[in-house]
């Protein structure tokens, strides 16, 4: 069921689309500008403490990823493991990688309703993410997933740390709010 997906995608690159596990497309509308120079600041600081940690890579919000249910997703950002990566073949690689991110960002823009973030949240730790943080700008709550923990909610934090999944990760908030 990939494949047809993918192709679609591939046909109609001027769209953001994203797949549920039950199959329905869906379209995203571009961030705005403003939420889009929120999430380069994000992007920019996950970055530099993935050159720095050096044990995975990092994605931005283009790219797709086939979750172990179905469902394809783009998270805003997102970072994999080293060894998980290398373990794809090229093939899977340059397609919408057969697994779920360790980690993974997603940032409220006006236009997103925190419920359907909330769920997806919950998705990717369902399928396999080990940690995930759903900011909320406007808001200022950090929202912590955890696989087999409550969701744990920090009320306009200055920062948001790594610890213990990622060590060393730590993410100054100033610019995002």
């Amino acid at each position: 069921m990939q494949q047809p997906f993918y192709e679609f995608c591939r046909s109609n690159p001027d769209l953001r689309v994203e797949r549920t596990a039950q199959g329905e497309v869906l379209v995203m509308a571009p961030t705005d500008s403003d939420t889009g120079n929120r999430l380069f600041n994000l992007v920019g600081q996950v970055g530099i403490w993935i050159e720095q940690d050096g044990t995975g890579l990092g994605f931005d919000s283009s790219a797709g990823f086939t979750l172990p249910n179905g469902a394809t997703r783009s998270p805003d950002v997102s970072w994999i493991r080293r060894d998980r990566w290398e373990a794809l073949t090229p093939e899977e690689q340059q397609s919408f990688a057969p697994l779920c991110p360790d980690f993974v960002i997603e940032l409220k823009s006006a236009s997103d309703r925190l419920e359907a973030l909330q769920a997806k949240m919950q998705e990717y730790i369902d399928n396999g993410a080990q940690l995930g943080w759903l900011i909320d700008r406007q808001a200022q709550l950090v929202w912590i997933y955890r696989p087999n923990q409550a969701v744990e909610i920090l009320d306009h934090p200055e920062m948001v740390i790594g610890d213990p999944e990622l060590p060393g990760l730590g993410v100054n908030l100033r610019s995002i709010w």
